[in-house]
């Protein structure tokens, strides 16, 4: 049984009004992870855009609040909640999210900010709360229970210890964990994994070829698509918009590669995918979230000549005729295999691919074949609104 936290009189928590107070959310984090040397500080002027409601598409189909706490005038904590039409008109369930939390060691605050949240959502008829996601599905989401010795990969989260148990006794319960998975680049495949992929090149139906940055948004659509099908049956998807992925096309652009992706056709038919990004936030870390006065050059120039040892795999997919074959598997690994040969053979080290569903037990034994080996854990949390 849920028991409130002591009562917190001296924390004040206020809406998001104007600029000032948006600033004010943005730089919660930096109170927060002063001293978490695993941090790394997020461009402020990156953050703004993803709030932005004239800028990111997914306010087309949404609706936010923002909120940042307060104690003697200094900020503590922050939290948003959403309303998604796009999930309620999936699922049918009532249910709104909460996002953003970040907040000092102290179990008052964690209570007063979710009760904020959750009052929010109650007044617009929602029955129940996940979160976190920031804002959505599509985006950062989880709250990082496992694996808190290195720093996060590309548009993957970070938090203190102390979060999880704060959440828990604010009456909140698993309800998804989502695994992400480190992998040694240099490697090679493991004779079994090596046996498939090799059966499977030798198929003249199947056709592997790399991103073609001459029709790049045609490309970024065809793989969103056999992403929307490989993924329509998991637990809590929801498929991205038009709007959502041209926006995805923009801001993934300056920082992709043709052989970053592999797309692979199959009897004609695009069966497979795989894309592969670098962990450029790591170029970035010591901007302390700034691009003024001279961040845009520092980060412009390590973008050009800069090597980055490590990267995330965000997606792959095969469409769902192929799963639950071995035909669906060779196709996985062979898209696998021809990514990580690239960046293998350019230097890269390490890999993240993440995030993958803890029921998901397909993908994991397909990752696990390739010497992938499960060491972070964001949790999503649930709770019903009485």
């Amino acid at each position: 049984m849920h028991t409130p936290a002591r009562p917190a009189e001296d924390i004040e928590i206020r809406p998001v009004q104007n600029r000032r107070d948006l600033d004010s959310f943005i730089e919660v984090p930096w109170q927060i992870y002063s001293r978490d040397t695993n941090w790394i500080p997020p461009l402020k002027l990156e953050r703004r855009l993803h709030l932005s409601q004239d800028k990111n598409p997914y306010f087309q189909h949404a609706e936010a609040e923002f909120w940042v706490a307060w104690r003697k005038g200094k900020p503590i904590g922050r939290i948003s909640a959403q309303i998604d039409q796009a999930w309620l008109e999936r699922y049918q369930d009532a249910t709104g999210h909460f996002g953003f939390l970040e907040g000092q060691d102290d179990p008052a605050l964690f209570e007063a900010l979710l009760q904020t949240a959750e009052t929010w959502l109650k007044a617009r008829g929602m029955k129940r709360i996940t979160g976190p996601y920031s804002l959505s599905v599509n985006d950062e989401c989880g709250l990082l229970v496992e694996g808190f010795d290195r720093p996060p990969a590309l548009m993957m989260g970070h938090s203190r210890p102390y979060y999880a148990s704060h959440v828990a006794q604010a009456g909140y319960h698993k309800a998804m964990d989502l695994l992400a998975y480190d992998i040694d680049v240099t490697a090679p495949l493991p004779p079994r994994a090596r046996m498939l992929v090799d059966k499977i090149a030798s198929d003249p139906k199947l056709h592997m070829r790399a991103l073609d940055m001459k029709h790049y948004r045609q490309d970024l659509q065809l793989i969103v698509d056999i992403f929307n099908d490989a993924w329509s049956q998991n637990w809590g998807f929801v498929p991205m918009t038009s709007a959502e992925i041209e926006n995805m096309a923009k801001s993934l652009k300056p920082i992709i590669k043709p052989e970053f992706v592999c797309i692979a056709e199959y009897d004609g038919e695009p069966a497979a995918m795989t894309v592969t990004l670098p962990d450029v936030h790591h170029l970035a870390a010591d901007l302390d979230g700034k691009l003024l006065p001279f961040g845009w050059a520092k980060l412009l120039w390590r973008l050009k000549f800069s090597q980055c040892e490590s990267g995330r795999m965000p997606l792959m997919g095969v469409r769902r005729k192929y799963q639950n074959s071995s035909q669906g598997a060779a196709l996985a690994l062979g898209v696998i295999d021809r990514v990580y040969s690239y960046h293998r053979a350019n230097g890269k080290k390490r890999a993240e691919l993440s995030w993958v569903l803890e029921n998901n037990r397909p993908t994991r034994r397909l990752i696990e074949t390739v010497g992938g080996r499960a060491d972070k854990t964001y949790r999503l949390y649930e709770k019903e609104l009485a």
